[in-house]
């Protein structure tokens, strides 16, 4: 049965002003001097790079699927007749935190969209000024506690999901999955959700993971719903103690045999300095990873703004 939509507060809300710099940092973790070193300083010093990519958004055959990274944890989803939305995240700026690496299309270029997936409230994911500018999005769809978010943002059905609800729409499916994680937008916000997204469309099954450390239920997720592209973070690990909610490269390969899925795609690395690693570790080290464990064929690195085909 499809879950009802959200009611939509039609009063503009008030504008969340952060209650402390311990709300922008990972795993709500703060050392003051380790963050403006690292995550900010640093970043500001940094040249920003990457290129906007003209659109070229490939031509399908009923079964196929377009993955197109745009950065972060964002992504567009494109099938025959359906484009989706994952976490749009298309600002410079969060905050303090620098972008350090541009989108890989602008927002201009997105074709119309027919549905907006988002994981969770936290700002790198729940991005609301990028949201206000998305080209007519139909249908957002949102974990349990977070629609109130969501009332002033051009969508024209707001729907929540629990943890293994499912949301059907013409002929494609969506069923919202656990997480290792938290999602809170202010340090109060205990009732908010949060999770990852299986996509079911034209025989074919995306798993976008949103946020996540490493937890046993992958091994349901695969169980349950058998993803064939598993959208995993790869990013924000290092100091040990934000592994308590994100992953690195060797957790994110754990994960990917867990779900038994065809191919691994990497996320959440590269755009914004959320962590102490080196912005290019992570993908130098899922290559490595991936030789040693002979999955190389399996592991898809993204361009950002260049679709591929699955």
């Amino acid at each position: 049965m499809e879950p009802r939509p959200s009611k939509v507060k039609r009063a503009k809300a008030k504008r969340h002003i952060p209650r402390s710099l311990k709300e922008l940092t990972p795993s709500r973790h703060f050392a003051p001097a380790a963050f403006f070193r690292e995550l900010v300083w640093k970043a500001l010093l940094t040249r920003r790079r990457g290129e906007h990519k003209p659109p070229t958004f490939p031509t399908l055959k009923h079964g196929e699927v377009a993955i197109t990274w745009i950065g972060h944890a964002s992504f567009l989803i494109q099938f025959t007749d359906l484009n989706l939305l994952v976490d749009p995240n298309f600002a410079n700026w969060l905050f303090l935190l620098k972008r350090i690496k541009r989108s890989g299309l602008r927002i201009e270029d997105l074709p119309p969209i027919d549905g907006v997936l988002l994981t969770h409230a936290h700002f790198d994911h729940f991005h609301k000024p990028t949201l206000r500018r998305l080209p007519h999005p139909k249908i957002g769809i949102l974990p349990w506690g977070v629609g109130d978010l969501a009332h002033d943002l051009g969508f024209s059905r707001v729907i929540e999901l629990e943890w293994w609800e499912s949301f059907s729409h013409a002929d494609w499916k969506v069923t919202f999955t656990p997480s290792k994680h938290w999602g809170a937008r202010a340090i109060t916000d205990a009732h908010r959700g949060y999770g990852g997204f299986v996509l079911e469309h034209q025989g074919r099954c995306i798993y976008h993971a949103g946020d996540s450390a490493y937890f046993e239920g992958f091994k349901e997720i695969g169980r349950r719903l058998a993803p064939e592209v598993a959208l995993l973070p790869i990013g924000a690990y290092h100091p040990e103690s934000f592994r308590h909610v994100h992953m690195g490269p060797d957790e994110a390969v754990k994960a990917f045999h867990d779900l038994k899925a065809s191919w691994l795609v990497p996320m959440h690395y590269g755009t914004f300095r959320l962590s102490f690693e080196d912005m290019d570790e992570p993908p130098r080290w899922l290559r490595r990873l991936a030789q040693e464990d002979g999955v190389t064929h399996q592991v898809r690195i993204l361009d950002e703004g260049v679709p591929v085909i699955f």
